[in-house]
């Protein structure tokens, strides 16, 4: 037992401190934890106990705390922050790795640079809300950096985005990766053949027009402005179908305003059966760092429209801007780009085989783990703690 726990101290840790626990964040963190598993790395992550990140972290391999914490920051701040700590110390990892403004504003707090510190945004907390919150927000972001020993962004545009807000770090940018094996064309009778495995209702035929749209249902994905847009679509496509893959706290409030022709799906831990039956994947977004849900989508071989944030061009492949930017709250847009789509399947399949050829050769989550692994050994090969005075400056 004694050498066992010798040998376990001696592999490098990596400390994952996480939240949220769902969406993107959750499948970001379990690929890095499986990919860090299979390299020999010790990952451990503490997050809230619900959701689905637990589990899989779990299945993945890591060793797995749970962190009681809000979704946003409130009273409960401080005792979230002395347990970060408590954990960390107990782990005693090489390197943290905070994950989204919450846990990137505990995780700063409870080390203060006194371990390789990575902070990771996930798109920046301070595009999420108005007014006083979100200077209040970009504040701690400037002065919080001071812990960062590196600002890990997923896109150079949001990494830009970060600059010109006046947040001075250290940067690197690596761009997400998706399960290239996981996320692939249909194969055995294509989309309709897809179609008809799907559960009733969701059962369209093959030549009923077919849209949709992976996300946590919530004022981010801009989902509401896609069912703004729906109207217009079915207006000059009759009978398109769109389905909403997802759920989250806007769910209710969407099903309730939801036009003709649009299906809720509800969470789904596989998302692959909807992405094969849908003739395009649509994501409009208001903000992101650079969302999985198109990457995925064109790793099977769909179109994407999505709104022009962080991350989305660099997504694409090169000359599919005109047919799948759109600006962000433009449902007008929106509905001209879904009808273009749907309307025209010569250019849907060009469009979908150019984007999966792409996103295979540019977007491997393992390329993405190498490149993380590769940060971690740099930061250990030059890091040099935080003195006291330099701590409290």
């Amino acid at each position: 037992m004694l050498q066992r726990n010798r040998t376990e101290k001696s592999r490098l840790t990596v400390f994952h401190l996480v939240q949220p626990v769902d969406g993107g964040v959750a499948r970001v963190v379990t690929d890095l934890v499986t990919q860090q598993v299979r390299a020999g790395i010790r990952p451990v992550v503490a997050c809230p106990p619900q959701g689905r990140l637990p589990g899989l972290a779990a299945q993945a391999g890591a060793v797995v705390h749970p962190w009681p914490a809000d979704r946003a920051p409130g009273p409960r701040l401080a005792a979230e922050v002395r347990t970060a700590a408590r954990l960390i110390r107990d782990s005693g990892p090489h390197v943290v790795h905070a994950h989204s403004a919450k846990a990137g504003l505990a995780g700063r707090l409870a080390v203060r640079g006194r371990v390789p510190t990575v902070f990771q945004p996930h798109a920046w907390s301070f595009d999420a809300v108005k007014g006083s919150t979100a200077e209040l927000a970009l504040t701690w972001e400037r002065y919080g950096t001071r812990w960062s020993t590196r600002t890990l962004c997923v896109s150079e545009s949001e990494r830009r985005a970060g600059e010109a807000a006046g947040i001075r770090a250290h940067w690197s940018v690596i761009r997400n990766g998706i399960d290239l094996a996981h996320f692939t064309a249909p194969t055995g009778g294509g989309r309709a053949a897809a179609r008809s495995s799907l559960p009733e209702p969701f059962r369209v035929p093959a030549d009923t027009p077919l849209a949709v749209c992976v996300g946590r249902l919530c004022r981010q994905k801009g989902q509401d402005v896609l069912l703004r847009a729906w109207p217009a679509v079915t207006a000059a496509v009759p009978g398109a179908r769109l389905v909403l893959v997802g759920d989250g706290p806007d769910g209710t409030e969407l099903r309730r305003g939801a036009p003709p022709g649009v299906l809720f799906a509800g969470d789904r831990a596989d998302t692959r059966p909807w992405l094969h039956a849908a003739d395009a994947a649509v994501l409009p977004s208001r903000w992101e760092g650079m969302a999985l849900a198109p990457l995925e989508a064109m790793a099977c071989g769909l179109p994407v429209v999505v709104s022009d944030v962080s991350g989305a061009r660099e997504s694409l492949p090169p000359g599919q801007e005109p047919y799948a930017l759109v600006p962000p709250e433009d449902p007008h847009a929106l509905a001209a780009a879904l009808v273009r789509l749907l309307t025209r399947p010569e250019l849907r399949r060009d469009l979908g085989r150019r984007a999966e050829e792409h996103i295979r050769a540019t977007s491997d989550v393992r390329g993405t783990a190498a490149a993380v692994l590769g940060l971690y050994q740099e930061l250990l090969s030059t890091y040099r703690p935080m003195t006291r005075k330099r701590t409290e400056r």
